[in-house]
């Protein structure tokens, strides 16, 4: 069973996953897998300007990263419970950001979910941080941590406030599976209750 936490850079996903882990078994694992992933190596690259025009294309960074999922699939599939922080709806919500076209969504779900096999989520979480305040939480990262450096995604506001609206667009369709959306005045406790509330209904 997966649950995956959603959210623009800062929203505060692994706070959340962190909650979690606290009043729940469940394994956790997170994208990109900048460590052990070529393909989430080879976007890391491009997105800190080391891969020449590769971030030109919206369609390559998303190929990517669909790619870095793919090589998780046994985890994926593992039985219990398992915590993403950052799955398809991810790789959904900046490429439709990033063409100003929602149904880049569309072209995702085929890519990952069908073509690639990936399993779909039953529960999707998004932390719905306005751009600003994610912003400003991931400006105090990098400046604490130097290995948390801001990427081109991560430093263009105006993608960060389009991907933001593409989130909401995502979970007020229900797209790919329910949503439970919550707002920055929910405490990390609030949510993950909500989150067992309704793993709870479908157990």
């Amino acid at each position: 069973m997966i649950v995956s936490i959603e959210g623009i850079d800062g929203a505060g996903k692994n706070t959340l996953v962190t909650a979690l882990r606290e009043r729940i078994d469940a394994r956790v694992l997170a994208f990109p897998r900048y460590a052990t992933s070529l393909p989430a190596q080879l976007a890391d690259s491009a997105l800190h300007g080391r891969m020449g025009d590769l971030t030109d294309s919206a369609y390559a960074m998303a190929t990517l990263f669909a790619l870095d999922r793919h090589g998780a699939l046994e985890d994926l599939n593992a039985p219990g419970l398992l915590l993403l922080d950052r799955y398809v709806a991810s790789n959904a919500a900046y490429t439709a950001a990033r063409l100003r076209d929602d149904a880049a969504a569309d072209w995702v779900a085929d890519l990952e979910f069908g073509r690639l096999g990936l399993p779909r989520p039953r529960l999707q979480v998004l932390l719905d941080t306005p751009a600003e305040l994610a912003g400003e939480r991931a400006r105090r990262r990098e400046a604490v941590d130097p290995s948390r450096s801001r990427d081109i995604y991560e430093s263009d506001g105006g993608l960060q406030q389009r991907t933001a609206a593409q989130y909401r667009r995502l979970a007020a369709t229900g797209w790919i599976s329910p949503w439970l959306v919550a707002s920055p005045e929910d405490s990390p406790g609030e949510v993950a209750t909500g989150i067992i509330e309704f793993l709870g209904t479908i157990s």
